[in-house]
């Protein structure tokens, strides 16, 4: 089975929202659905301990390029996800993704545009797209 578009995905979202048709609770379960996938995060390091956080300044040498220099930037994960995490922080990933598609059905922005337009800026700027 293939994966449905994020049309069709907008478009399931669409007849699915019956109780956030208000933009404002849709912002607010946007926010609350990113915040639960940070929080989800953060328990895979603090309550389950599958994945550490070892952050430390980043480096970079200045007569290093900038290909040497994304190679050399380190993440700060240690580990690997485990089964219950990875499926936990999914379910919340899924979850914001939802209430994302809702508030671009509100406000009739297309998410396959959307990705389109921010792949052809990556495209264009390159590593000068430093965000």
């Amino acid at each position: 089975m293939s994966a449905p578009s994020l049309q069709a995905f907008q478009d399931q979202v669409s007849e699915l929202l019956l109780r956030h048709r208000s933009l404002l609770d849709v912002l607010s379960k946007n926010g609350q659905s990113s915040a639960s996938v940070n929080r989800a995060v953060a328990k895979a390091v603090t309550d389950c301990g599958c994945i550490e956080l070892h952050a430390t300044k980043q480096s970079f040498e200045p007569e290093v390029n900038l290909e040497e220099a994304k190679g050399v930037a380190r993440t700060h994960v240690h580990g690997e996800l485990c089964e219950n995490c990875r499926e936990i922080i999914s379910t919340e990933l899924g979850r914001n993704l939802f209430y994302m598609s809702a508030l671009c059905n509100l406000l009739d922005i297309n998410m396959d545009e959307v990705v389109q337009k921010e792949s052809q800026k990556c495209s264009t700027l390159g590593l000068f797209n430093l965000s």
